[in-house]
């Protein structure tokens, strides 16, 4: 971009401090910032309407004679003004007015305006129109385009913007940025050039395809998206360059103790598992840092993987933390590792948050002087005063709860003499193609596609609430057959804003229907220990049916468990049903899932289920996801470490992403492009590692 475009906002005629700091909420900052900072719809005040032919519920742009100004009061001050352009009348109401702007609407003064239009007590009226008052000389002014309307904060009004726009543009007009795609690559894909989708996104002409720039499909502003796009992906490509050229130990594959473990296990692996196992292992006997993620739906072993990596690390006599997001879901793995490691004579060590001080002592000294091969934890394995003696591996569960940062940070705490950790970072969260490019084009991916032999598919039906004795009967049914049960509601108490059934209600319908049932409850406000008793409870048998919230989304394994009710299924989205839908279905029984609703159902609530009943192939029910509610809730809330992105859309925009990796290839070479389209679109501090 050009010197004046660089240059902060204050450049501009009419920006003082005031205005720029106001400004700053928008995330506008430099004269540049305005070109890329686009409309969220567009109005047409490119025609004049008469007066007699202006609808209820339209916005137009109107022109009349001022007939009568006066306040009234009526509940509250009103100034209303009447004008008329001899086809009809209409009233312009305003709330809040001051003396002087009532005096510029004296009689036969004509004014021209544009709001909507809605019936009044005196026929139509528009409230705040936006108005001009017209000398002698004027004629109603028509716009020669589409008028933007932009995201607004306080204090900066629709008009203010416009002006800030329209000097931006003349700059960018008198000097273009430079074209930092190739000319090839335009021509292909059929791009105008960036200059031009600039302006005409800002101001489209009266025949723009409106539909189109809402949807935000125009070519224009695919333009636009394809180069942000591929900044924030030769960004991540950065951060995968800077790894690469950091040392990592190199963790020998001949190890003795990794035979030991497959020959303990009582199952074989998966083909799926084998060829990952291959990959990784493969990596880790790399010297620099292995940055792999294992995608694989719920049930297809991934834990056990990861186990055979942190044995390799073991074997090279370097330490393995694993991290999960929750207490709830470390524990499960911190069972699982001891119960797999202690006859191997490897004991791991537990460290979380709610730890008793003595505990957590013993923990970080054997961590610290590498007594502890294995670590298992929350978060808390990377927080001040957590000093690792020689840290080979670093295994992250659930990775689409932690961004890019969150890795890099993992990576950095756990350096030591040897170098880097090497990183495996799993989720049961499978991630559409097209979504993982963007998002992790950082890491390697692998993919477990296959489940262990024997597992059914769980058979998902969707009834209404109406229902719910028969859902009953079916759990006392199913109680009476020695089989165990969830009962999952999306709250722990009564609440007057949601109609949900809260967990403790349920819990209480439950156990004084089914009397004969030993019924339990798990929630996340109870105290890890008493979480703990119900969880083990539960996986011993001694509690049939297990009513809980969506804690046990993740991190619960009871094979006899065959049961599933999951109460108010509507309002939950596919990828969370699914990961609910996958703690059943993990022994040799049939498994069956009921989606409880309540009526009416919306059309995409019926979408949704719609979806769980036909298929239980994550990767299909995680695309329907993208398509249905974007990539922000499918990888779990706005804690994804996902880029914000300024124009791109990554639900509607994921098509490009095959594409956005080819450039990404072709650049290669070309650094300095490369990194002018990252300062471009990120700014001089690549978001994610310096350029």
């Amino acid at each position: 971009m050009s010197k004046e475009l660089d240059s902060p906002l204050t450049s501009l005629a009419g920006v003082g401090p005031a205005l720029a700091k106001k400004l700053e909420k928008l995330n506008l900052y430099r004269v540049e910032d305005l070109l890329f900072f686009l409309p969220n719809r567009y109005e047409d005040r490119t025609k004049l309407h008469k007066i007699g032919s202006v609808l209820p519920g339209e916005r137009c742009l109107v022109s009349g004679e001022v007939l009568l100004a006066e306040t009234a009061y009526r509940g509250r001050r009103n100034l209303l003004v009447r004008i008329s352009d001899g086809t009809g009348q209409l009233t312009l109401r305003f709330f809040y007015f001051s003396n002087s702007q009532k005096q510029q609407f004296k009689t036969g003064v004509h004014v021209t305006c544009f709001g909507e239009a809605r019936k009044g007590s005196g026929g139509l009226e528009i409230i705040h129109p936006e108005y001009r008052i017209m000398r002698d000389t004027d004629s109603p002014a028509t716009k020669d385009s589409l008028t933007a309307i932009y995201p607004a904060t306080e204090g900066v009004q629709q008009g203010r913007l416009r002006n800030l726009t329209d000097q931006a543009l003349k700059l960018l007009a008198k000097t273009p940025p430079e074209e930092l795609l190739p000319e090839a690559l335009r021509e292909e894909l059929d791009m105008p050039s960036l200059a031009d989708a600039i302006h005409y996104l800002h101001r489209p002409p009266p025949d723009a395809d409106v539909e189109q720039l809402l949807a935000g499909t125009h070519r224009c502003q695919r333009r636009l998206a394809f180069e942000e796009l591929l900044a924030h992906y030769l960004s991540l490509q950065n951060v995968r360059a800077l790894a690469n050229k950091q040392p990592a130990p190199p963790l020998k594959k001949e190890a003795a103790i990794v035979d030991e473990f497959l020959d303990s296990l009582p199952f074989t692996l998966t083909g799926a598992q084998q060829r990952v196992v291959g990959e990784i292992r493969d990596d880790l006997a790399l010297d620099h840092p292995m940055m792999r993620l294992i995608q694989g739906d719920v049930g297809s072993g991934k834990t056990v993987v990861a186990a055979i990596a942190c044995l390799q690390a073991v074997a090279s006599c370097v330490q393995a933390a694993i991290m999960a997001p929750t207490e709830l879901l470390a524990e499960q793995h911190f069972r699982s590792f001891s119960d797999w490691f202690s006859p191997l004579g490897i004991e791991p060590v537990w460290l979380a948050g709610s730890q008793k001080a003595a505990d957590r002592r013993e923990s970080l000294a054997r961590i610290a002087d590498g007594r502890a091969a294995v670590a298992v934890g929350t978060h808390a394995l990377f927080q001040e005063g957590v000093s690792f003696d020689a840290l080979g591996l670093v295994v992250i569960d659930e990775q689409h709860r932690f961004g890019v940062h969150q890795r890099m940070a993992l990576r950095d705490k756990g350096a030591t003499e040897l170098g880097q950790p090497h990183q495996l970072v799993m989720t049961a969260t499978p991630i559409p193609r097209t979504l993982a490019m963007a998002a992790y084009a950082d890491l390697d991916t692998s993919i477990i596609d296959e489940l262990p032999p024997g597992r059914q598919p769980v058979t998902t039906i969707a009834v209404p609430d109406l229902r719910r004795d028969e859902v009953v009967q079916r759990v006392r049914s199913a109680c009476t057959e020695n089989k165990q049960a969830y009962w999952v509601c999306p709250l722990i108490e009564e609440s007057e804003v949601l109609d949900f059934e809260a967990a403790e209600a349920s819990y209480e319908m439950l156990t004084e229907q089914l009397p004969e049932v030993r019924v339990g409850l798990v929630h996340g406000r109870m105290k890890a220990a008493e979480k703990e008793r119900g969880m083990r409870a539960f996986k011993d048998g001694t509690i049939q049916l297990l009513v809980a919230t969506t804690v046990i989304e993740v991190g619960v394994d009871v094979p006899n468990a065959s049961l599933m009710i999951i109460e108010n299924a509507e309002r939950m989205g596919l990828s969370q049903l699914h990961q609910l839908r996958g703690r059943v279905g993990r022994g040799a029984e049939q498994s069956h899932c009921v989606l409880m609703y309540k009526q009416p159902l919306g059309e995409m609530a019926k979408s949704r289920l719609s979806v769980l009943r036909q298929t239980n192939d994550g990767f299909l029910v995680a695309q329907r996801d993208l398509e249905l509610r974007g990539p922000g809730e499918l990888l779990g809330t706005r804690q994804t470490g996902l880029p914000d992105y300024r124009i791109a859309d990554l639900s509607r925009d994921a098509e490009l992403m095959p594409k956005v990796q080819r450039a990404a290839n072709s650049l290669r070479d070309s650094k300095d492009v490369s990194r002018a389209i990252i300062r471009r679109w990120i700014g001089q501090a690549d978001r994610y590692v310096k350029v």
